[in-house]
């Protein structure tokens, strides 16, 4: 059996930890400690399980101290027993209707409910529903998210830009940024999409935006050819005499490999490429994005977005955290 922990808004593998009641009170006090933040802590087989460990740590804080372990069995029944089925993880109020016509009504009811039934009579995440309240996880810890159908990188410029040639080099910078994406995903792309545009406000300026959908050769994820396509897209709707205000990228007709249809006759990414890709992904993952570049993305373009007045990142990056000095 896996544990899961939920803490408000979280959720973290259990597995190895042993005395889970004292681990989940000691995480408890230590968030109030260091936050001032009070959070209810549930522990449970599965996702849904402790997640209305959880609602019952907070329903019932007086009693439980604001933690619930329902990894024992008697424990569990007498939440599940307890529980208005509204009350359960995703179901809402018109599900609870439909649920309560069928005489499910409380927790323990849905969790004894035949879960090929309520797959036929709602859906497959109801019936998911009631298994994890029986104990039978379904849900991984974090779910991936589906490809994106599209990519887009997009960015206004520190400064107007006249000439092509710096379009050319943020052109270049957003695709390797949404190249990156991409592979991530592993996906292919079929169509490239560039456009760029002055700025709509100043009466003054004379306003221009264009844009254009090329097809590439094949599905690719190769950041040279992607690069390649879209800076020859870009002189097409390039026009001098503009103070040109940001460019924008979209990688289209995305798939995954082996989702098309080859034609015979047609050319394939190489081999190689997706090789060389790899090896690019690999060494900026370890080393730092934009390690290793495409020789026309610039490392301090004069052109940047400007971002003197950006928010600190105080939840997300540590030499950021805001210092409190006691007096």
């Amino acid at each position: 059996m896996t544990p899961f922990l939920y803490i408000d808004e979280a959720f973290a593998d259990l597995t190895g930890i042993e005395g889970l009641d004292v681990f989940g009170r000691r995480i408890r006090s230590q968030v109030l400690r260091c936050t001032g933040i009070p959070v209810g802590v549930g522990i449970a087989p599965t996702k849904t399980l402790a997640k209305l460990a959880n609602h019952t740590a907070k329903r019932l804080q007086a009693q439980t101290g604001g933690v619930v372990n329902i990894c024992d069995p008697v424990k569990r029944d007498w939440v599940l027993r307890n529980t208005d089925v509204g009350e359960v993880w995703g179901v809402g109020g018109r599900m609870k209707m439909h649920l309560n016509a069928l005489g499910i009504k409380s927790a323990m009811e849905l969790a004894k409910a035949d879960a090929w039934s309520l797959r036929k009579h709602f859906s497959v995440v109801v019936e998911k529903t009631a298994r994890e309240l029986a104990g039978t996880p379904c849900l991984e810890l974090d779910e991936p998210d589906p490809p994106k159908q599209e990519i887009c990188c997009s960015r206004m410029f520190g400064k107007r830009l006249k000439e092509l040639a710096p379009i050319k080099e943020a052109v270049a910078t957003y695709m390797m940024r949404a190249s990156e994406k991409l592979r991530a995903q592993n996906s292919l792309c079929k169509k490239i999409r560039v456009s760029i545009r002055t700025g709509m406000f100043n009466p003054e300026e004379a306003k221009y935006a264009n844009g254009v959908v090329v097809d590439l050769p094949y599905p690719t994820d190769d950041v040279r050819l992607l690069t390649r396509t879209a800076v020859d897209a870009l002189e097409r709707v390039f026009r001098p005499g503009f103070a040109y205000s940001k460019a924008e990228v979209m990688l289209l007709n995305l798939c995954q490999p082996g989702e098309y249809t080859d034609d015979l006759f047609a050319a394939s990414q190489p081999a190689e490429a997706s090789r060389i890709m790899a090896v690019l992904d690999q060494i900026n993952g370890r080393w730092g994005r934009g390690t290793l570049r495409a020789a026309s993305v610039p490392t301090h373009p004069d052109w940047g977005m400007r971002r003197e007045m950006m928010s600190q990142s105080y939840t997300t990056k540590l030499d950021q955290l805001w210092k409190v000095a006691c007096v």
